[in-house]
């Protein structure tokens, strides 16, 4: 399974008064990994626009395992887990980069539409973005 590593560094306004990330900021960082995913397919978010093709966030699930804090450097992890015909799956792990320690594990499901926000079968809709990614998840 084709995954991407990007690493982060915690600045001072991604933290709470305790000192700690505060909790928003890893779904946040999901996305980076997400994009960076993409990215590395040859198919960042500005190029599915311009085909007119969407992935709308329709759920989000977070795991907090331990915090990061200031300075931190974080390693985020992020590969595709489940492709069905109209939605696509995201998972991820956001680790202490230094440490190996696993700070959150998370996922993202996403709609397939198009521009107007109307299902479209993926296989068809994009063959040639469809191919690359069975053949990542296959990798």
């Amino acid at each position: 399974m084709f995954r991407i590593k990007t690493q982060i560094r915690v600045i001072y306004a991604d933290t709470d008064a305790m000192g700690i990330v505060y909790h928003t900021n890893y779904i946040k960082w999901f996305e980076v990994g997400r994009n960076e995913y993409l990215r590395k397919l040859g198919y960042p978010y500005s190029r599915l626009e311009s085909e007119k093709l969407w992935l709308p966030v329709a759920s989000v699930e977070c795991i907090y395992k331990a915090p990061a804090r200031y300075d931190d450097m974080l390693e985020i992890t992020a590969w595709m887990s489940e492709l069905k015909a109209a939605s696509l799956t995201m998972s991820y792990e956001i680790r202490h980069a230094e440490t190996g320690e696993l700070l959150v594990t998370g996922s993202t499901r996403h709609a397939i539409t198009d521009d107007q926000m109307k299902p479209v079968r993926f296989k068809s809709y994009n063959p040639e973005l469809y191919q690359l990614v069975t053949k990542a998840m296959e990798e």
